[in-house]
């Protein structure tokens, strides 16, 4: 059980789960529409980053809205306090959806690296399987948060090493691909490193809040942590890579990038 139903809430505490949880679902419904919107303004060989994207969004607000539910629907209002009735909340389903989402992430940042297919395979192979262990040993972890907080350590430390896997391939794959980046890709491109390094760092903190601090503020802190970085990190990220891949679009003449590109400097 997630240290959320073992505690009490005030009514602020409980609104401010609550809306940050709609604000989550809310932002990925906006990422579908505009990765919808955008995909023929994407050469073909870039436009699978869009369509994995949209894949993101659906997944990731399917997730969020379930989430909102249940936050809903688990607490009952007594005595102006909010406390669980009968049901249940679980942030273990966020990792089932960050199973799906994680690799997809990741093979969008390869499809705009630019590298050859023999290259770009083996990299979607580390990085598919990397973040893959990385969620299944945090989703382990998750279980031993109110019962066991030494296992809770220890499953976290080890999914972490395949975080720091993550993180040097993505920060030296992204330096080395600047050189062939059109220079105005460049200045996204090095941005798209720092959402790594700083909003996926989110996600370990969250994790190990029943740790350190096992209060309803922290409930509040995690929940917070855990939305904000899934809209960074999904939503804002994506549009950032679609973003790369018009660049690269039009550096490599695709009219329909080209003329996106002549209207936005008319307005």
């Amino acid at each position: 059980m997630n240290l959320e139903n073992l505690l009490s809430y005030s009514p602020v505490q409980w609104q401010l789960v609550a809306h940050i949880l709609v604000l989550g679902f809310a932002a990925q419904a906006a990422g579908l529409v505009y990765f919808l919107t955008t995909l023929r303004d994407v050469a073909p060989r870039y436009r699978i980053a869009s369509v994995l994207g949209s894949i993101v969004m659906v997944s990731a607000f399917l997730l969020l809205l379930a989430q909102s539910m249940s936050w809903q629907n688990t607490f009952v209002l007594e005595n102006g306090t909010f406390v669980r009735g009968a049901g249940i909340f679980s942030n273990g389903f966020r990792y089932l959806n960050w199973l799906i989402d994680v690799p997809l992430l990741l093979l969008q940042l390869v499809i705009v690296l630019g590298l050859a297919a023999a290259a770009a395979r083996r990299l979607g192979i580390l990085f598919v399987g990397s973040g893959a262990a990385m969620i299944v040993l945090g989703y382990i972890g998750q279980f031993y948060e109110t019962s066991n907080i030494a296992a809770l350590w220890i499953w976290g430390a080890i999914s972490t090493i395949f975080y720091i896997v993550l993180l040097y391939l993505t920060w030296t794959h992204i330096g080395k691909a600047l050189p062939r980046m059109p220079e105005s890709a460049a200045p996204m491109m090095k941005a798209i490193r720092w959402v790594f390094v700083v909003f996926w760092t989110f996600y370990p903190i969250a994790y190990i809040i029943p740790a350190i601090l096992p209060t309803a503020e922290g409930v509040v802190a995690r929940q917070y942590l855990f939305t904000t970085a899934d809209i960074v990190a999904k939503v804002i990220y994506g549009v950032m890579i679609t973003k790369v891949a018009m660049d690269l679009s039009k550096a490599e003449g695709y009219a329909p990038a080209l003329a996106e590109a002549s209207k936005t400097s008319a307005e």
